[in-house]
């Protein structure tokens, strides 16, 4: 028990309290925030709210209320928790938002953080002018199931078949389909990427696959390595994983499929490795830096 936790214990009794003790406490531990929170305060109240089984958007009424012993012991618990081990919150709730959907995640599988849930909220308009006549979509290196469980919403006729490599990672994927009840229109599939595919083909290809390089790796903060290692590096350049997808993306999309990827910051990189490819960058709240569309003919060339 840390002199922090020992003080506190005696010190703070409301939410107010707890708050600001968390706030400065994440502060002068230089945190990193990349996971779902923007800043100390945010993440704060997230996991007081969270952990008193409190509305996530209801702080202000609450501010004045008394912790029973109990209570405290367990919000200091989680802020502790949070600054010695560097655990991302999301691992310590065991919850990730997306939009105005939450997932279950534990460290099986990284912290859901596509752009592509934010295109898969507009039904990918205006690329896709049709969303009912979808009738198959994959979603690559599916991790905890979020974009493929966003994909069948998006698209309410297809079927979505969801690939990862990590057994793992499909068992928390199961347990979010079942959580929606999505298990007769989602199908879990242990493969690396195509390798077990055959020759199924998809009006829709999406994937938010590995693609941090070597060099970023290695400087990542501390909060990521309670991340699987497997789901964040791709090579030297970040691009062995979007390379394999885009060898093998024709041959499995429809005659009018489509292939959306997400590739961090390697839009350069990929461009200059890929010169005659047709990339269309899509916007998202970042930018149009991140996510690349391709149509299946493009892919032909």
């Amino acid at each position: 028990m840390s002199n922090y936790f020992s003080e506190a214990v005696k010190q703070l009794h409301t939410v107010r309290d707890c708050l600001r003790f968390a706030v400065s406490r994440f502060n002068h531990a230089k945190l990193f925030f990349g996971h779902g929170s923007d800043d100390a305060y945010d993440e704060a109240a997230y996991l007081v709210l969270h952990t008193l089984h409190l509305p996530l958007d209801r702080l202000e009424p609450f501010l004045d209320a008394t912790l029973t012993q109990t209570e405290l012991y367990e919000v200091l618990n989680i802020i502790e928790k949070r600054v010695e081990q560097r655990i991302p919150a999301a691992y310590l709730t065991h919850e990730a938002f997306l939009g105005e959907f939450s997932f279950y995640v534990d460290e099986r599988v990284i912290v859901p953080r596509s752009f592509i849930a934010e295109l898969l909220r507009e039904q990918l308009g205006p690329w896709i002018t049709e969303p009912e006549e979808i009738d198959s979509v994959l979603d690559l290196c599916t991790g905890s199931g979020c974009l493929a469980i966003l994909a069948a919403h998006a698209f309410p006729y297809a079927e979505v078949d969801a690939v990862d490599l990590s057994p793992a990672a499909l068992a928390v994927a199961e347990r979010n389909v079942a959580d929606y009840g999505l298990q007769e229109r989602v199908h879990l599939i242990e493969s690396d990427l195509f390798a077990k595919l055959g020759q199924q083909k998809y009006d829709l290809i999406i994937s938010n696959p590995p693609y941090v390089d070597a060099e970023s790796v290695a400087a990542l903060p501390q909060e990521y390595l309670h991340e699987p290692e497997l789901a964040l590096g791709s090579g030297h350049d970040g691009l062995d994983a979007t390379r394999t997808i885009l060898e093998h993306a024709a041959q499995h999309l429809t005659d009018n499929g489509i292939l959306i990827v997400e590739i961090g910051h390697n839009r350069d990189v990929l461009e200059a490795a890929y010169p005659d490819l047709p990339f269309t960058w899509l916007d998202v709240t970042a930018g149009d830096q991140f996510v690349f569309m391709l149509h299946k003919n493009d892919l032909m060339r």
